[in-house]
């Protein structure tokens, strides 16, 4: 039996590493300026390099596809963590309002800083995940403080609280951004609908720290999660730190939305579906869910960004959008399925 599960693990890996290499191979070759598969792989392998197909390349195409693989992960693993955590299937940092809470944090960020800072230079890409933390973290003590119960998180409370968290949050977000100048205030919406269209490696960059740093600490602690599932009385009577190990699980899934948040935006329901999808793969046992929630949301905003680009050319439409599309009606069926 866990010989079965365990190749059954490895296929599903495979076959998302294989829908990822078909999204990025789509996204290469496909855009405004063709290229074919041969000058595509000259242009990764230096081979006789043309200008043209270097700026493409380099320049727009892959930073905007490793920016999306690396936000997909980010929210995905988030989104297993905060599930797990709540013992919810419908709780997503999106749902929960950590999204808009971070969200509101970057806007302010940057109605702070406007004309002063190059929102695209090093010093700002490297501070707005900082920015967008706080938010987070704000967002999350509001939900902790209206959605417990004699001193438990409520499930059926934390939904209804993460909606108005969120609205909350928009509201002040909109607010915010109605204070910019215009120029501002059109990269704002622009930023704020969950776009990478100024995806550049210097946000590359700023992701990869809080990648490398927090889905470690976040799948070593699996096992944790998955005594979660228990009732925290039993849990503590196995001799784990309840609140202690949430605080660090839920503060690792927040830096990793914030981080995401701060280089897109606010990209919604990924994770809330890809942790679904995996759970349906391989199973609860979250030292394979996390990992596959992660490769799940990569080949979601992968995908995504692929269609929002092509299929509504020569117009662009943000990622975000192209996944709330699907995500809504996805959320729905979760809704009359958890009904019934």
């Amino acid at each position: 039996m866990h010989k079965s599960s365990g190749a059954r693990f490895w296929i599903v890996v495979l076959s998302t590493l294989a829908v990822i290499a078909a999204a990025v191979y789509l996204s290469l070759t496909n855009g405004t300026f063709d290229m074919s598969v041969l000058e595509v792989v000259k242009t990764l392998l230096r081979l006789n390099p043309v200008p043209e197909h270097d700026l493409v390349v380099f320049e727009f195409r892959l930073p905007r596809i490793v920016l999306g693989g690396l936000i997909g992960i980010a929210l995905g693993v988030a989104g297993s963590v905060i599930q797990g955590i709540t013992r919810n299937g419908l709780a997503d940092p999106g749902i929960l309002g950590i999204n808009a809470g971070a969200g509101m944090a970057v806007v302010l960020f940057m109605l702070l800083f406007q004309g002063q800072l190059n929102t695209t230079g090093w010093l700002a890409v490297m501070t707005m995940p900082m920015f967008g933390l706080v938010g987070g973290l704000a967002a999350t003590a509001t939900i902790y403080l209206f959605a417990r119960s004699q001193g438990r998180l409520d499930p059926q409370r934390l939904i209804l609280v993460g909606i108005a968290v969120a609205s909350g949050f928009g509201a002040i977000t909109m607010y915010v951004s109605l204070k910019m100048n215009p120029s501002d205030f059109e990269m704002a919406v622009v930023w704020l609908a969950g776009s990478i269209y100024s995806a550049n490696w210097k946000f590359v960059v700023t992701m990869l720290p809080w990648l490398i740093v927090l889905v470690p600490v976040i799948w070593l602690r699996s096992h944790i999660l998955d005594l979660f599932q228990l009732d925290d009385a039993s849990v503590s009577s196995l001799g784990v730190a309840v609140e202690r190990e949430k605080n660090i699980l839920l503060l690792g899934s927040i830096g990793l939305v914030s981080a995401s948040v701060a280089v897109s935006g606010s990209i919604g329901f990924v994770g809330l579906i890809a942790p679904h999808i995996a759970r349906r793969l391989v199973g609860i046992q979250h030292k394979r869910l996390i990992p596959v929630s992660g490769l799940t949301g990569a080949a979601m905003v992968v995908t995504a960004d692929f269609i929002g680009k092509t299929v509504f050319a020569p117009a662009q439409l943000a990622v975000g959008i192209v996944i709330s599309i699907i995500g809504v009606p996805y959320f729905v069926y979760l809704l009359i399925r958890s009904k019934s």
